[in-house]
């Protein structure tokens, strides 16, 4: 899957983004709305960590869907 099809498709894979990284809000999801930079800026409000460990997060978690 590639970022386009995730925010196309965001509505539906929210629910997984929030079951991995389960300290996002529903509100959160709404903010970010299947955009990535929103979605990494938000996984490091929330979690403390630096950009580039969650940018391979989020890429690890995009090979697995």
């Amino acid at each position: 899957m590639n970022w386009n099809q995730v925010e196309g498709n965001w509505d539906q894979l929210s629910g997984k983004v929030q079951a991995n990284w389960g300290k996002l809000t529903g509100d959160d999801l709404q903010v970010i709305r299947g955009r990535r930079k929103e979605l990494v800026g938000k996984i490091q409000e929330r979690y403390g960590k630096a950009q580039d460990e969650v940018e391979r997060e989020v890429d690890e978690w995009l090979s697995r869907h």
